[in-house]
């Protein structure tokens, strides 16, 4: 049994591997490719694509739970694999409806796959196997940044323009490769509980017909959504919530900021020149190395006691505030908005590589200590109730990702770095609150 569930984490984080390399590529390129299509009647935009996926993704959480109890985790994250290789599908002969229809899809597919992939992981695991099976998981998921990024560099440097010949091989080659994870969902196999094995002995069937069955699970998980959604307006009014929201909402800001974002306002940067396409994709990669440097050390660090959340939390805001000040300085203020292939802007200093790709490994290494610590404090205060709390979570981070998707075609780069620190530091101050009555709450609790 041990091994079937060691098998099946394994091919559950290869599976997420073929799929979000696919997905995490083209959301990183998206933008510059959407720019760059010779089409008069494509007038699509994929920073609203993107605003369209997470603000879909959030509300679709509250009914994901729903559908996995009804048809499994295994069947709906395949189901949702098909949605997301729809999405990739579209780039190679691309039009507007088809572009936004794919992007509602997918927004529900993710809710689904996300649901069902916290379902799959925990039925495969126990109280000692946890942490191991979510580190393996994780470990692989977060390589989804490095391999089609890194194609990206190699087929794009150089590159001025991006011909149809070249957006179509990328994104047949994408489409494969969330297919062959998609499938792979497929080789799964079920660990059953033993009280869920109800057969008859003599007959060897089913002692419950499959309708039956799944009309008995349907009304529980129905019965399981009501109960779980109440839940969640109650904590909704609660302080810590309340005060959390802020760096929640934070964390959907600077989400959208380094995934897609950022990855465009490089590409776009004229003084880069020949360079600034592959810069796009080696760019990636980089905070992909600084999330998966700052998930692996600050997930060891918060294990001793002598180091507080809010100290990873500070260094988080500051590695990020010092981000945003270089690339101030350092990338043109019209790089996320100018409507042709580069930008007319000069910035403060002379755009270099080295910062901008210095930036890249920041805004990774910031991300990944507000999350690790919102994931660690919420598990903390709302252990008996942690479905709802990282519902809530994921639907306010979401939104304002969504909300950011949507003005980054619309503001310079100044003020959209100016909304990140201000919600960032006040985020910050409010992590620093909630801490400070957690910590005074356990005091009192010792006294007595």
């Amino acid at each position: 049994m041990a091994d079937l569930r060691i098998y099946n984490v394994v091919i559950l984080g290869l599976g997420f591997l073929f799929i979000f390399t696919a997905f995490t590529t083209c959301g990183n390129i998206e933008q510059t490719i959407v720019k760059s299509l010779d089409n008069d009647t494509f007038t699509g935009s994929g920073y609203h694509s993107l605003g369209i996926i997470y603000g879909i993704f959030s509300f679709s959480n509250l009914l994901a739970p729903t559908v996995v109890a009804i048809i499994g985790p295994q069947f709906t994250m395949f189901f949702s694999g098909i949605l997301y290789s729809g999405y990739v599908a579209v780039f190679i002969t691309p039009s507007t409806w088809s572009f936004y229809f794919t992007s509602v899809l997918i927004g529900i597919g993710a809710a689904m796959l996300w649901t069902a992939q916290g379902h799959f992981l925990v039925e495969n695991s126990d109280a000692s196997t946890i942490n191991r099976n979510t580190g393996m998981f994780w470990a692989l998921l977060q390589c989804s940044m490095l391999f089609g990024n890194l194609y990206i560099y190699f087929d794009w440097n150089g590159r001025i323009e991006i011909s149809d010949r070249s957006r179509k091989t990328i994104f047949i080659g994408l489409l494969v490769t969330s297919v062959l994870g998609t499938l792979s969902f497929l080789a799964l196999r079920k660990t059953l509980p033993p009280e869920e094995e109800m057969l008859n002995e003599e007959e060897g069937q089913p002692l419950l017909s499959s309708r039956i069955m799944y009309k008995q699970r349907a009304n529980s998980a129905v019965q399981d959504a009501k109960s779980e959604f109440k839940t969640i307006l109650q904590l909704l009014k609660t302080k810590t919530i309340l005060l959390l929201s802020c760096c929640m909402a934070y964390s959907g800001l600077e989400l959208s900021f380094y995934s897609g974002v950022y990855g465009t306002c490089i590409g776009a940067t004229t003084e880069f020149g020949a360079a600034a396409k592959g810069l796009i994709g080696i760019s990636g990669i980089v905070v992909g190395i600084g999330e998966i440097i700052g998930g692996g050390v600050f997930g060891l660090v918060c294990k001793n006691n002598r180091f507080r959340r809010t100290s990873v939390v500070f260094l988080g805001m500051v590695v990020h505030f010092v981000a945003f000040y270089l690339i101030y300085l350092n990338i043109p203020d019209d790089a996320p908005v100018v409507l042709k292939s580069s930008t007319l802007n000069k910035p403060y200093l002379t755009p270099s590589i080295s910062i901008a790709l210095l930036c890249s490994f920041l805004l990774g290494l910031g991300d990944s200590c507000f999350n690790t610590q919102l994931y660690s404090i919420l598990g903390r205060v709302y252990a008996e109730q942690s479905a709802p709390a990282f519902a809530i979570f994921k639907f306010i981070q979401s939104i304002f990702a969504a909300v950011a998707f949507f003005y980054s075609g619309y503001l310079l780069l100044t003020w959209q770095l100016l909304i990140m620190v201000t919600l960032g530091f006040t985020g910050t101050l409010c992590f620093f609150v909630v801490e400070r009555i957690q910590n005074f709450s356990v005091d009192q609790q010792q006294e007595y």
